[in-house]
């Protein structure tokens, strides 16, 4: 069955989204604000040697998803750690050095460069006056205090050079860390709802609730200097990109990319706005406007659009499809084994993965979420098409072939009509789980309402957040009150009757 899943993405992903070589200078970024600031600090330098196009490629999920687009060649760039190549990229035991780091990546066609200057490395902070309290000052201290309430992030939990080792090296089993979202942990200390959280040594956030960093005392964490990586063949396509990204190479402390974050995380200017203060700074360049940002009214129009787009293709293939496939179904019972089977298996893989297992396929951008959002439509409309039709009444399957009419016109006077009622109801079922599951598809580049809510989430703004819910709200409303009507226009009152009481 697993087997089967890889070679149904594989086709679809080959039959409606081939990959498109891009012909730009691609920088991508992780979902949280100094990557957005990094990323774009980097497009600027870039556009500033006479590069064009470059694009920026912002919120592309976490490690795994930026790494998989910067190997699949969906990107060229984007901002990285030295702890993170090491411990994730690489798995690489003991304390690797940045020339080692270089040979692990050389063999994948990725290299990387010099540290920009700066140390974000991990750590534990607490509310101080609860630290203080309870006379916590570094983190050997937890071992006597396994009752604190901890919120985690799920990658720090899951990470080697995170909690795994952490409570390992401080004899911190006892603890029972929950996961959490790292901007929302931040939301949770301050409120009292968690009293440890692990942070980012840079977070603005950090000196704004008055928190204290727990000393290492015992030399846990190693040094998460920020370095970029790129495809090794830049070199040749865009040296003048590389040399004007240069020129960020041992400029930027971690004072400067502090005020960098603060500027986006408190004073919510725009990131590219940051970036751009940020090369001027460290740089000494002249600072040229940022891209004007449209107003929110634009903005959500367009993400509507967009997300529209996205629902409504993958849909349209679904049905173009699932409707066929749930028809042969009725008719073989190997067909009905296998469709059901695997359409089922595909609505167990979690979103998250399946946009990762499609990047290296099909890159960032629309073609993996259509494609994702194309699959886990297909169930509910090949199991409603499928039921549909086995639903049908014995003797009036009789009948049509009784009174001798051709298999065509029995499919389409006869068996399509009596199963509407269930082939509509499982269209609509599957547009209603396209307008939420979308707006995942902002994780790999793909725009629409997705945009705004990762944003917010990251920000702790609830006026973006609302920006993408609510017309994602109104949306899967609006989706399901016109198939109801599309439903009472094609399907006679009788047979809408008679499903309604089945």
């Amino acid at each position: 069955m697993k087997r089967g899943a890889r070679v149904v993405v594989a086709v679809v992903a080959t039959l409606l989204a081939p990959a498109l070589a891009h012909s730009q200078l691609v920088v991508g970024s992780k979902a949280f604000p100094e990557s957005w600031i990094l990323g774009e600090a980097l497009a600027e330098l870039a556009r500033d040697a006479g590069v064009t196009p470059v694009a920026h490629r912002a919120n592309l999920g976490g490690t795994e998803i930026v790494w998989q687009a910067l190997t699949s060649g969906a990107i060229d760039v984007y901002p990285e750690y030295t702890g993170t190549i090491a411990e994730v990229l690489l798995a690489s035991p003991g304390r690797a050095t940045l020339g080692e780091l270089r040979a692990g990546l050389a063999s994948r066609g990725i290299a990387v460069s010099e540290p920009l200057g700066f140390n974000d490395g991990y750590g534990l902070a607490m509310a101080r006056a609860r630290a203080d309290a309870l006379g916590i000052r570094a983190i050997s201290d937890l071992a006597r205090h396994p009752e604190l309430r901890l919120a985690l992030t799920h990658e720090f939990l899951g990470r080697a050079d995170g909690w795994p080792g952490l409570a390992r090296r401080y004899g911190l089993e006892r603890a029972a860390p929950r996961g959490i979202q790292h901007e929302l942990a931040y939301q949770a200390v301050a409120s009292g709802e968690a009293e440890g959280i692990d942070v980012y040594t840079t977070d603005a956030q950090i000196e704004h609730l008055g928190l204290v960093v727990l000393d290492d005392d015992r030399g846990f964490f190693p040094r998460y200097d920020a370095v970029w990586l790129y495809r090794a063949d830049l070199e040749r396509r865009e040296p003048r990109a590389l040399g004007s990204m240069n020129r960020l190479i041992g400029r930027i402390d971690e004072a400067a990319m502090t005020r960098a974050n603060a500027r986006v995380v408190l004073d919510r200017v725009p990131y590219a706005t940051a970036a751009r203060e940020l090369i001027t700074a460290v740089v000494g360049a002249e600072a040229g406007a940022p891209s004007a940002s449209a107003g929110w009214r634009v903005s959500m129009v367009r993400n509507v659009l967009r997300h529209l787009w996205l629902v409504g293709v993958s849909l349209a293939a679904a049905v173009a499809v699932g409707v066929p496939l749930g028809v042969a179904a009725d008719r073989w019972r190997a067909v009905a084994r296998t469709a059901l089977g695997l359409t089922g298996l595909v609505q167990t893989v979690p979103s998250l993965a399946l946009l990762a297992l499609l990047i290296p396929l099909l890159g960032i951008g629309a073609a993996p979420a259509l494609v994702a959002l194309f699959l886990y439509s297909l169930l509910p409309i090949v199991r409603n098409t499928y039921l549909g039709f086995t639903s049908i009444p014995v003797p009036l399957r009789e009948s049509a072939d009784a009174i001798g009419l051709s298999s065509r016109a029995r499919l389409l006077r006869v068996h399509l009509p009596l199963a509407a009622p269930a082939i509509l109801a499982g269209i609509k079922t599957a547009a209603v789980i396209d307008v939420g599951a979308a707006t995942l598809a902002a994780l790999v580049g793909a725009g629409g309402l997705g945009d705004p809510i990762l944003a917010g989430i990251q920000l702790r703004r609830a006026d973006l957040i609302l920006e993408g819910a609510l017309p994602a709200a109104a949306l899967a409303l609006l989706v399901q009150w016109s198939f109801d009507g599309i439903e009472r226009l094609v399907v006679p009152g009788a047979l809408r009757e008679h499903a309604t009481s089945a």
